[in-house]
């Protein structure tokens, strides 16, 4: 089979190219919209989303199957469900502290890792900027879509789980080991505020999967690395021989939200993470535009 080589800067440039049909504007192509009904018609897509959604009512089912186990009320986990149950807003907490630090960032690696890497592994790729689509604006394109999904998956999580846990529990004050008992419209402005501490952190995962998924054909292999390096953070994380060298790393300030939910407020560890994330979130897109916009594409 022949493969095609689409060398940098072929027919896929930022400007106008020499020869280029009249009428044609680089930054038409690709837009938002199409791209964004692209991805979700992909099956990968409607399964992230919908288990998502469905998640909320797994936690409901197995709360009231295991609601008469006496070992539920024994611990600090079983202090987390025993507030879970006192509310709307305190489930959607618990939803959220359960899924924060694994399966949101398979999430946004899935998203985001896929992007290219699976253009690149199904040979669609060249034939994109052969159109030509210029390389920075189908990776800005693909980036946004990917970071749109991203966000939609964390707002049916935290919505699923705010309906379904006013439905069947009321609506309540919120309630935390670290906080005085909070009045639910307060309550439900300190959630929205772990939501978007939340997204801001996670855009760290979404910078490492695109940067390896413009470095690699397999998409899988760009999810999963960017959840082993996150992982692999995590563990670093908790050796305290690094001393102040784990204020280094993307993960040290991933809990930094549970300040949000204190009386009174800690926002001190929240602009460190902040500026942490976005610094991280920074460095590695920019790796990947500059990655991107260089390599040969033979797939």
């Amino acid at each position: 089979m022949t493969r095609t080589t689409v060398a940098p800067g072929a027919g896929d440039s930022g400007g106008t190219p020499s020869g280029a049909a009249a009428g044609y504007r680089p930054l038409a192509t690709l837009p938002f919209a199409a791209e964004f009904r692209r991805q979700a018609s992909r099956r990968r897509t409607q399964l992230a989303l919908g288990f998502m959604a469905l998640l909320p009512l797994i936690i409901l089912i197995a709360f009231q199957f295991g609601s008469g186990d006496d070992d539920n009320g024994r611990g600090e986990f079983g202090s987390l469900v025993e507030f879970a149950t006192s509310g709307g807003l305190n489930f959607t907490l618990f939803t959220l502290f359960v899924s924060a630090s694994f399966l949101l960032v398979v999430v946004v690696a899935l998203f985001c890792g896929d992007t290219v890497a699976s253009e690149a592994s199904w040979g669609s790729l060249r034939y994109l900027l052969a159109v030509p689509v210029p390389r920075a604006r189908l990776l800005a394109m693909k980036l946004l879509v990917a970071l749109a999904y991203s966000a939609l998956a964390l707002l049916l999580l935290a919505g699923a789980a705010l309906l379904l846990g006013t439905l069947r529990y009321g609506w309540g004050p919120l309630r935390s080991t670290v906080a005085a008992q909070l009045e639910p419209g307060e309550g439900l402005l300190r959630l929205l505020a772990v939501l978007g501490y939340l997204a801001v952190v996670l855009l760290v995962v979404a910078g490492l999967a695109v940067l390896l998924s413009v470095s690699t054909d397999a998409a899988l292999g760009a999810v999963g690395g960017a959840v082993l390096l996150w992982i692999l953070s995590s563990i670093l994380d908790q050796i305290t021989a690094l001393g102040v060298l784990r204020t280094f790393l993307p993960t040290h300030y991933s809990t930094a939200w549970l300040g949000l939910l204190s009386t009174p407020i800690q926002t001190d560890d929240v602009v460190r993470g902040t500026i942490s994330a976005v610094s991280y979130a920074t460095l590695f897109w920019g790796l990947a535009f500059w990655r991107f916009t260089r390599k040969d594409v033979v797939s």
